[in-house]
């Protein structure tokens, strides 16, 4: 990655502020969703064969967990399913809000780009951190498309106000990273380290 001041952010929020759900969260997602204990792995199966159409608005969440389940939950099944999920995906990195908190002190814009249901989309924007560090948040949902859709990036740089050129976007996925630079982005790969975050944007 080659280094610059940039003068906007483009951040992805699983994997890099989002933190990743732990064993325990599946294995009590598995148990919420009436599951055999030992069938974790299938869950997880079923639940990603499924999500890319949630993710991207274009299902409801009863539809989701019906595809994922291979029945139709109840009302108040659906809801401990929601509530599960969204507690899966809501832990943030103490390491990397304190870099974005320095971030926006020193003025730069922060936009958040998120792979996201509605449900998931509506509980981020609820947290005080979203409301606090980012100037505006995309997610998948509401525009209709997933990243590396090169529209939902479009989205986020209208967002920042700035040149593509002086824009660095952040993300844990090589194939979204590969889309920012195609549109003329700088992107961090990010594998974990706040460290190499901070010295990226200069903070």
């Amino acid at each position: 990655m080659k280094h610059l001041t940039p003068s906007a952010v483009v951040l992805d929020f699983n994997g890099v502020l989002g933190l990743q759900p732990t064993d325990a969260m599946w294995a009590n997602l598995t148990a919420t969703a009436g599951w055999p204990a030992d069938q974790t792995d299938y869950l997880k199966a079923a639940f990603w064969n499924a999500r890319d159409p949630y993710d991207a608005g274009a299902i409801t969440d009863r539809e989701f967990w019906t595809t994922a389940l291979g029945a139709e939950p109840t009302p108040r099944h659906l809801d401990e399913l929601r509530a599960a999920d969204i507690a899966m995906w809501t832990r943030t990195d103490d390491r990397v809000l304190d870099v974005l908190h320095r971030v926006r002190e020193a003025g730069l814009p922060l936009v958040l780009l998120s792979n996201a249901p509605h449900p998931l989309a509506d509980a981020l924007d609820d947290t005080v951190w979203r409301r606090n560090l980012f100037n505006e948040a995309v997610y998948s949902a509401r525009l209709g498309l997933c990243k590396p859709d090169p529209a939902a990036y479009q989205q986020a740089l209208a967002a920042t106000g700035t040149a593509p050129e002086r824009v660095l976007f952040v993300d844990d996925r090589l194939d979204n990273c590969a889309t920012a630079r195609e549109l003329g982005m700088t992107a961090l790969h990010f594998t974990g380290d706040a460290t190499e975050l901070a010295t990226a944007l200069s903070v």
